[in-house]
C-alpha cells in the first residue's frame, strides 16, 4: 500500500496522535514517526501547495526508496527462455543480470527479490508458458493403459499385449511399443529400444512409480530394481521415480538401489 504522505501531515497538524494517525492511513506508528521527523528535518509544515503530489513527498523525504525503485526490472521472459536450456539456473542468470545492472550503472535486486519477481510473472503467465522442459535431460516411461488384444489376421487366434511408452517432455516425441508381458525383461527391452529410437540416451529416466522397475514404492526413496538400476548404470543415466501419486514431481526423490 502507498504512504499517504500529505494524510500524514494534515493530520499531524490537527493534533492527532500517531496511533491515530496510523490507524487513520493504514500504516505502521513506527512509518507516521519517520514521515513527521523527516518532514521536520526538510522544514516541510501543512498545509501543502496542491502541486506537491504523493510522489514529490517520496522523492523529498526518502531519497533512498527512489533509488530501489530505480532498480533494473528482470527481463521474465528472457529468463524463462533461458531456464529452458540444459544447465541454466536461476544463480546463473541472477549473475548474469547482476552484471548487466553493473556495467549500465543501475542498481540490480538482490537475489531473493529477482526470484520472486519471475515467480510472480510465472505465475500470472503459466496459462500461456509452455512447462519448462530441458532437451536431453529426460525421457518419461510407463505401461500405458489397460491390456489390449492382437488378432491373428491368418489365424483368428487372439493373444495380449502391453504397451510400453517412452517420452521426452520437451519435444513430446514419443516411443510405443507392444509386449506379450510386463515383465522385467520386456522392461528394459522397452528401454533399449527407445534409446536406440531417439538416437541418443537422457540425463535421467523418470517412470512412474510401478512394480516392474520399482520394488518399493515409497514416498520418500523409491527402491529401484537391481537389474533396472545395472541397465541404467550400463547406459550412463540414472533412474529417478516419480512419488506416490505424484508422478510429475521427480527432482526431489532420493533413490535407494535394492541389493
Amino acid at each position: 500500500m502507498t504512504t499517504q504522505y500529505r494524510e500524514i501531515l494534515r493530520l499531524a497538524s490537527l493534533g492527532l496522535s500517531g496511533r491515530s494517525i496510523a490507524g487513520s492511513v493504514s500504516c505502521s506508528r513506527n512509518t507516521v514517526s519517520e514521515v513527521l521527523a523527516r518532514a521536520a528535518k526538510k522544514g516541510l509544515e501543512w498545509p501543502l501547495p496542491l502541486e506537491v503530489a504523493e510522489g514529490d513527498l517520496r522523492k523529498l523525504l526518502f531519497p533512498e526508496k527512489e533509488k530501489e525503485a530505480s532498480s533494473r526490472t528482470p527481463d521474465c521472459e528472457a529468463i524463462h527462455r533461458e531456464l529452458a536450456k540444459s544447465g541454466v539456473t536461476m544463480t546463473l542468470l541472477w549473475d548474469e543480470y547482476c552484471r548487466k545492472c553493473r556495467e549500465g550503472g543501475e542498481i540490480p535486486y538482490q537475489y531473493a527479490q529477482f526470484c520472486k519477481i519471475y515467480r510472480k510473472y510465472a505465475a500470472v503467465s503459466k496459462a500461456t508458458m509452455h512447462i519448462e522442459r530441458k532437451p536431453g535431460e529426460r525421457m518419461e516411461v510407463d505401461w500405458a493403459g489397460k491390456r489390449m488384444k492382437i488378432r491373428d489376421s491368418v489365424t483368428g487366434g487372439e493373444r495380449g499385449a502391453h504397451l510400453f511408452v517412452a517420452v521426452l517432455p520437451a519435444s513430446q516425441y514419443a516411443y510405443v511399443e507392444a509386449f506379450p508381458d510386463m515383465s522385467m525383461e520386456s522392461w528394459i527391452l522397452g528401454h533399449t529400444n527407445a534409446f536406440a529410437h531417439f538416437g541418443g540416451v537422457p540425463r535421467m529416466v523418470v517412470p512412474d512409480n510401478l512394480k516392474t522397475g520399482v520394488e518399493k514404492a515409497d514416498w520418500y526413496s523409491p527402491v529401484v530394481n537391481r537389474t533396472y538400476h545395472e541397465m541404467a548404470e550400463h547406459y550412463g543415466t540414472a533412474i529417478v521415480p516419480a512419488r506416490v501419486r505424484h508422478p510429475k514431481d521427480y527432482h526431489q526423490n532420493h533413490i535407494i538401489f535394492n541389493y
